[in-house]
């Protein structure tokens, strides 16, 4: 495929970080009252410790490949040009297809402490996955990874449903269920009407192999090509999911997602017409202007790179191919709800404002705090509230 789009193509096209505007969404730091600098600036601090964490785990699963095994950097110089190329088309639906086939998604009841937590039927749902690498070089390759081929979710559902169902996306790192329904509030959503659907992310949580340092290693320690990869699947076990919501009566579906899960529900949103409802939280956009702040693995990665004679054009186009910058959202203007944190220095605010000028200058929410501390969060809760009552209710 690589060579028959070699010659229809040109360079990917990723877009740049937009100028800022004569009157821009986000307010500017002159903007900010006191106390909203205080809690930004002390907020902030305690993000850059937890970026420099991050950073130090993504440089521990990834450079040692890069400089140390000849087959991991032979893999991803062969490989690399292939996401440039369909990139550079922008048709989401050729970067990702749709499944081709939906495969029995069987369905167990929660633990106790799962159902006490939610207040009512909790079923934990899987299914093994039909997802091919998108590549298809890479396809033998990708069946390596068992646990990771089976596609987790958590629903929550009312018994006298279906009900119109919000799908969570959880961030890098972060995917348990309950952790993330207590992060998200979760419990206010069911008790408004809404069902619940925890989607786990590829190599995260059980889905992540055995022997993996943390739960979402293998995003990374598979290369910039398994990245790639790793999003696709992500876009593709997520459709499944859908398909069995719709088949199970459910005619509403709302996304939201937090951080990586932002950046999931983005690209969801470029491909998927049976979202009602997108809003990315704190989301990351644009992975490779992301790097550039995180000391110290952008530095290191770039040293393992030119050591593992990577190209840097071919490294960028790669990123591109699963930016949500890259293709037109599906999901309608009027429908989308970006949230932000101005102390946010994990998935800084201007990853957000990239997205919503990317995607028309839709709404916009906020808030003083960083990346895992959302202050005044209600506020953005009730927003979402009233954003879910206006599209998923009849």
């Amino acid at each position: 495929m690589t060579a028959e789009l070699s010659e229809s193509v040109g360079p990917p096209r990723i877009t740049p970080r937009p100028a800022p505007t004569a009157s821009p969404q986000l307010p500017r730091r002159g903007d900010w009252t006191l106390r909203e600098r205080a809690l930004i600036e002390a907020s902030a601090l305690t993000d850059i410790a937890l970026r420099t964490a991050g950073a130090l785990a993504v440089m521990g699963v990834v450079a040692p490949n890069v400089v140390l095994d000849r087959e991991f950097v032979a893999r991803e110089r062969d490989n690399l040009a292939f996401y440039g190329e369909l990139a550079a088309m922008g048709d989401a639906d050729l970067s990702f297809p749709a499944p081709e086939s939906t495969p029995v998604v069987f369905s167990r009841p929660a633990g106790p402490v799962a159902r006490a937590f939610a207040k009512g039927t909790v079923e934990n749902l899987d299914f093994e996955s039909p997802y091919e690498a998108r590549n298809p070089a890479l396809r033998d390759y990708w069946k390596r990874f068992p646990h990771n081929s089976i596609a987790r979710a958590q629903h929550w559902r009312h018994d006298d449903g279906p009900r119109p169902t919000l799908c969570v996306i959880h961030g890098f790192f972060g995917s348990p269920y309950l952790l993330n329904g207590a992060f998200f509030a979760l419990p206010w959503f069911f008790r408004n009407g809404y069902d619940i659907l925890l989607y786990t992310l590829p190599f995260h949580g059980r889905r992540a192999e055995k022997y993996s340092p943390f739960s979402g290693a293998g995003y990374f320690s598979h290369g910039f090509t398994g990245f790639s990869e790793s999003m696709s699947q992500a876009v593709h076990d997520f459709r499944i999911f859908v398909n069995y919501l719709r088949g199970t009566g459910v005619e509403k579906i709302g996304l939201t997602g937090l951080s990586l899960g932002g950046y999931t529900t983005g690209l969801i949103s470029t491909v998927e017409r049976r979202i009602d409802v997108a809003i990315p939280n704190v989301p990351v956009v644009d992975v490779k202007s992301l790097l550039h702040s995180w000391i110290p693995a952008e530095p290191t990665l770039k040293l393992a790179a030119r050591l593992g004679h990577l190209d840097q054009d071919q490294l960028d186009g790669a990123l591109a191919y699963s930016s949500p910058l890259t293709y037109q959202p599906v999901v309608p203007k009027e429908r989308r709800l970006i949230i932000t944190g101005l102390g946010d220095r994990l998935a800084p605010p201007e990853q957000a404002e990239m997205l919503w000028e990317h995607w028309d200058r839709c709404a916009l929410h906020w808030f003083p705090g960083n990346h895992l501390l959302h202050v005044n969060q209600g506020d953005y809760l009730h927003q979402m509230t009233d954003f879910l009552d206006r599209y998923l209710r009849d």
